[in-house]
């Protein structure tokens, strides 16, 4: 077949393709892409490796590794090492939580103020989430998300500021109570378990809201207006049928919530007071001097990430017990 120049230029058949002047364009024709593109491509086993290369890659590199220094760091006896110095591996680092009080306190006292705040959020966000799932058309959803959202596109610092500001004695509270006569003087929220755990609540909603509302926007609606047809009341429709579809979601977001509490640092700090310290404040303190006392934190820091686990992983079977339960 000859190439007709005049048909190219009028369009009709038997013209040669005009050439994509775009850089992928001349690349989808490069001759060695498509021999890359054919290696590469030539199994499924050999596409599913090529794709969970770089997932693997980041989770070994930005999550697991560092967690692993943390831990060869903490069974040493010196970090960073000085020049001419052996370092040697110790368990002493461990030995100095378990052997001392004074570090319990602040540890309970973070599982309790996760436990605690995590099921606070659940309370406050689950109807949120079923208002959200249930009662607004498909069509308007996505900008009540948006709506939702708006708040944790700034940093967490500058949302803890904006808690600072709306608890002060100053602040729009108790403004409001002192405008309707509720009040004579300032209550003092700051500084208190109250005003932390407002500021932890509200940093970590979004965790607990959207795998909830993924939960409720699943669940079918007939479901319920059938439970209702057969004489079931809200109550009874919730507890017999949305909640234990939900147990998904409510273990998802539960979890979240509770890791993300355990590792709060600069909210503790800002909203809360000397009643408050939290076992990250801790931590921080040994990374805060220099020398050997890296160490006992990464160890500390370890005791924590690893009981926070252990916790989790209890309360995901517990989670998994009520389901398998619900279902039989």
């Amino acid at each position: 077949m000859t190439y007709d120049a005049s048909a190219e230029r009028e369009g009709r058949p038997g013209a040669r393709p005009a050439a994509d002047p775009t850089f992928w364009g001349r690349l989808t024709g490069w001759g060695p892409y498509h021999v890359l593109m054919r290696i590469a491509t030539a199994s499924p086993r050999r596409q599913f490796a090529i794709l969970a290369a770089f997932p693997i890659l980041w989770v070994l590199t930005q999550h697991l590794g560092p967690m692993l220094q943390m831990l060869r760091v903490s069974l040493t006896d010196a970090y960073p090492v000085a020049p001419g110095v052996e370092q040697s591996f110790t368990l002493e680092n461990y030995a100095r939580f378990f052997g001392d009080s004074i570090f319990w306190m602040p540890f309970f006292r973070t599982l309790t103020f996760a436990a605690v705040f995590t099921f606070c959020t659940l309370v406050i966000t689950y109807p949120v989430a079923y208002f959200l799932a249930r009662h607004v058309s498909r069509r308007n959803q996505m900008l009540f998300l948006l709506l939702l959202l708006i708040p944790f596109w700034v940093g967490e610092i500058v949302r803890t500021y904006a808690i600072m500001i709306l608890l002060g004695n100053t602040g729009a509270v108790n403004m409001v109570l002192r405008f309707f006569g509720l009040i004579d003087r300032p209550i003092p929220f700051m500084y208190t378990s109250f005003s932390m755990g407002v500021g932890i609540v509200y940093l970590t909603a979004l965790y607990m809201l959207l795998p909830l509302y993924s939960a409720l926007e699943k669940l079918p609606k007939s479901m319920n207006e059938a439970a209702a047809d057969l004489g079931a009341g809200a109550w009874t429709r919730f507890r017999r049928i949305s909640l234990p579809m939900t147990i998904e979601g409510i273990s998802s977001g539960c979890t979240l919530v509770f890791l993300i509490s355990t590792g709060f640092y600069a909210t503790p700090i800002l909203l809360g007071g000397p009643s408050t310290t939290v076992f990250a404040e801790t931590i921080a303190g040994f990374f805060h001097v220099a020398g050997d006392e890296w160490p006992t934190g990464a160890a500390f820091a370890t005791i924590m990430f690893a009981a926070a686990l252990v916790i989790t992983a209890a309360f995901q079977r517990l989670m998994n017990a009520l389901r398998k339960g619900d279902r039989t």
